[in-house]
């Protein structure tokens, strides 16, 4: 099953384990027919005909579009990094949805070269923003999109800040950006959705009304809600990064999730039966291997407790100084901070989460005891090397760690894709 559940939780601990009636991991069996198969395009990978793609807005009058194949809009779209996944997978981005300047400035510097169907986007509030102008823009009608995709902001739901009462409470205003992704969702009623968050979106705890109004938001919509809590790593990401993804189809019936092709030791669980049929996690020495960079301002590890860095093993954290790991002139108590706190990236393993404003002795750091430079977070992350990230490196690195990795979004795409096929199959 695609569900690594964090250290210590049983599947109980998450919503909806319980009640499913109909289980939503692996590939299900609504395959492309036989005799049938999927065009391909030299770019964008599986394509359909031209009857499946949107109308297009010319001069006021609508007119058949000049897209060869399904369609995406993308919600909350950060840097990009979902939607690289599905247009690898095989659709086409035609809209997106953003805010943040840094990051649309990110978005429109890629979009020749990635996002070759996106016209240029500016920042905007979408809790401001009526789906019907995204629609007119965008040049599409109501059902016409094959999917909506858009990780709303997962702040309200991580772990990160947790110490803030208002959060403990379930009192963070961003938690209502659920909505906003259910108000576009009724309005474009696209033939499939994905939607990404933190998997703490869906514990039994103040998440929980958050989780259960969106379930119950999709299903009102006719569509089928399938959550599954994905590690990046399990699907040859070199990166441990757990994430909750919920998909569903407009006609209601169960998505299944992709299987994972890869495995390795991560927190407390267990070796799946079919390990012998898994590869071994990517590792970070692996990924970086040819990986070449240079010096830059702000690699150094320095202030209180940088020097602290050489000293620790690949791998470890802080615990190094601890007694209980026998260190002769402990620092620091055993289990008193948090397990990112001078943590050093393993070569022989993947890297931890990547997280977009870690504090200044928040790993994961480079074994050679500094801080990571742009071009391995992408690498690390899948994003492309040629992908250009603007702003400063503290941009890049929110950007790095604020986006889904792309080879999990291709993956989960394309069984989506896979399942919704009958929409762009062409006879053969």
């Amino acid at each position: 099953m695609p569900r690594a559940l964090p250290a210590g939780q049983d599947e109980h601990r998450l919503l909806g384990a319980e009640d499913r009636k109909e289980p939503c991991a692996g590939l299900g069996d609504r395959r492309v027919p036989r005799g049938r198969r999927l065009a391909v395009h030299p770019r964008l990978g599986a394509r359909g005909p031209d009857g499946c793609c949107p109308a297009r807005r010319r001069g006021g009058a609508w007119e058949a579009g000049e897209l060869s194949g399904p369609t995406a809009v993308s919600l909350f779209s950060g840097a990009g990094g979902l939607d690289l996944g599905v247009e690898a997978a095989g659709y086409s981005v035609v809209h997106a949805v953003e805010l943040d300047a840094i990051a649309v400035e990110t978005i429109n510097r890629n979009r020749r070269r990635h996002f070759t169907n996106l016209p240029e986007v500016r920042p905007r509030d979408i809790t401001l923003t009526d789906p019907a102008e995204v629609m007119e823009e965008a040049g599409v009608r109501r059902e016409e999109v094959d999917l909506l995709v858009g990780g709303p902001p997962c702040v309200a739901f991580s772990k990160s800040g947790f110490h803030l009462e208002y959060k403990r409470l379930g009192q963070d205003p961003r938690a209502n950006l659920l909505d906003d992704y259910l108000r576009y969702l009724d309005a474009l009623r696209p033939a499939a959705f994905i939607l990404e968050n933190v998997y703490g979106l869906a514990y039994r705890n103040q998440s929980a009304p958050f989780y259960q109004r969106l379930r119950a938001g999709v299903e009102a919509l006719g569509y089928s809600f399938c959550p599954a809590i994905l590690n990046a790593a399990d699907f040859g990401v070199p990166q441990n990064r757990q994430r909750l993804f919920v998909i569903g189809s407009r006609d209601g019936r169960p998505l299944r999730h992709a299987e994972p092709t890869h495995w390795g030791e991560h927190e407390r669980r267990k070796a799946p039966p079919n390990l012998l049929s898994l590869r071994p996690h990517v590792t970070a020495g692996e990924a970086l291997a040819d990986v070449h960079t240079e010096p830059m301002p702000g690699d150094e590890v320095n202030g209180l407790y940088g020097h602290l860095l050489p000293e620790i093993p690949p791998g470890g954290n802080y615990l190094h100084y601890t007694e209980h790991e026998g260190h002769p002139d402990p620092l620091f108590g055993w289990r008193s901070r948090y397990w990112t706190f001078l943590l050093k990236l393993d070569p022989a393993r993947p890297s931890p989460t990547l997280q977009g404003q870690p504090g200044p002795y928040v790993g994961p750091f480079h074994w050679e005891n500094r801080r990571l430079r742009p071009a391995e977070l992408k690498r690390l992350h899948t994003i492309p090397l040629d992908y250009e990230l603007a702003g400063a490196r503290k941009d890049v690195q929110l950007q790095v760690g604020n986006a889904v990795c792309p080879e999990l979004g291709r993956v989960v795409a394309s069984v989506v894709l896979e399942q919704t096929a009958e929409k762009v199959a062409v006879t053969v």
